[in-house]
């Protein structure tokens, strides 16, 4: 038996838009240049009316205040989305890697915050939008873990300590998730029964989420579908970058130049 569905958002598209682009899981960090070169140049050439980013931006957000130091990789990248924000509008979603983005990421890019999940309303059609962590329920202790860490009092504890002690602590989750992908673990997928229940709370047709690398479309009944992302890593041996486009005419997946 699942959970209750959590509240659903709502994101009714202008009626001027016609495609709205879905990216997730860059895990954006300084030892991947290529993978933030190549979303600069998707955000600078994409031709949809408005982009959103299903979460794990980055590799890891460890506070806003990050920003205000010289010269940072977050400010950098920040810069490049206030950048792509005043093209067209640019909406971001908490992933599990950058649940930490507040107020003065949304400051520094012009970026919109949406609730996860939300449902789009676009060109007559509902899609639910979600990173795709909470679905995972077969994973009890990364479950247990989500809880801990979107308390407003642990979040509260993390933003206490000094920059460098929170970057210092940044490198060792790199350095696990590092160790994670040589060993191939893969996170558990979304439950089946709960992706049902949270579509049919939204009234939608199609789930759109990221989180587990396992790009895909799964059909969960004649008429409700599932579409997975894929990350982006462009520095692999093996380079992988997708992005997912919706319009009245369904979901398509194109290459990031193609876009």
């Amino acid at each position: 038996m699942t959970d209750a569905p959590p509240p659903i958002a709502e994101l009714v598209a202008p009626d001027a838009w016609r495609a709205v682009d879905c990216i997730s899981d860059l895990h954006l960090d300084a030892a991947h240049p290529a993978t933030l070169r190549a979303l600069q140049s998707y955000l600078e050439t994409t031709r949809a009316d408005a982009v959103v980013i299903l979460g794990d931006l980055f590799e890891v957000w460890v506070g806003d205040d990050a920003l205000r130091e010289p010269g940072s990789f977050e400010g950098r990248v920040c810069a490049l989305l206030r950048d792509a924000a005043e093209r067209r509008p640019t909406f971001f979603m908490h992933g599990n890697r950058d649940f930490l983005v507040a107020d003065g990421f949304v400051r520094a890019t012009g970026i919109t915050l949406l609730a996860d999940p939300t449902a789009l309303a676009l060109d007559g059609l509902r899609w639910l939008l979600s990173h795709g962590d909470a679905l995972c329920l077969e994973d009890l202790p990364y479950q247990q873990f989500r809880r801990m860490v979107r308390a407003s009092d642990w979040q509260a504890q993390w933003l206490a300590q000094p920059l460098a002690a929170r970057r210092t602590q940044a490198r060792g989750i790199r350095s696990e998730s590092e160790s994670r992908k040589r060993a191939a673990v893969t996170c558990a997928d979304a439950d089946r029964d709960a992706a049902l229940a949270w579509l049919q709370a939204a009234h939608a047709q199609a789930l759109v989420h990221g989180h587990t690398h396992r790009p895909a479309d799964h059909l969960l009944a004649p008429d409700l579908v599932r579409h997975v992302l894929t990350d982006w890593d462009l520095d692999d041996a093996a380079p992988r970058a997708e992005v997912l486009r919706l319009s009245a005419q369904g979901a398509q997946r194109l290459a990031p130049e193609a876009a």
